[in-house]
């Protein structure tokens, strides 16, 4: 019962029942990423625009969770889906990560309170500014 609560009052949960429905009635299926989150693409263009496209997270609503192809293509800079033709990587590239900031996996320096240590002593370096 409280997962029908949440597809039908919020966004940030997945898709709510109305973008389902729209999804289902005026969206083709073009692909799904790595995380899971499936990329459509209007069955027909408004005149003068571009075809509408978007994605369904899978999970939380999070845009940093779209991979740099996929978000070429949501964005018309690419008009080949990367499920067709996949954006050529370089060597020196790094594997797509999204913002972890908020989360429990967020980075944290040494010394960091939410990470729960004491900050290093402080070694006599350093002399405090006094007025004259």
């Amino acid at each position: 019962m409280v997962d029908l609560l949440k597809k039908i009052f919020t966004w940030w949960n997945g898709a709510t029942l109305g973008t389902l429905f729209f999804t289902k009635r005026q969206g083709v299926k073009i692909g799904e990423d790595e995380y899971g989150n499936t990329y459509y693409e209007a069955r027909k263009a408004v005149p003068g625009y571009p075809k509408r496209r978007w994605v369904i997270y899978n999970g939380v609503a999070e845009a940093s969770r779209v991979p740099v192809d996929w978000h070429g293509w949501l964005h018309h800079t690419f008009d080949v889906p990367p499920s067709e033709k996949p954006l050529a990587r370089q060597p020196w590239e790094k594997d797509h990560m999204p913002n972890m900031s908020g989360t429990p996996l967020a980075y944290r320096p040494p010394g960091s309170l939410a990470e729960g240590a004491a900050r290093d002593a402080a070694t006599g370096d350093y002399e405090a500014w006094q007025p004259e």
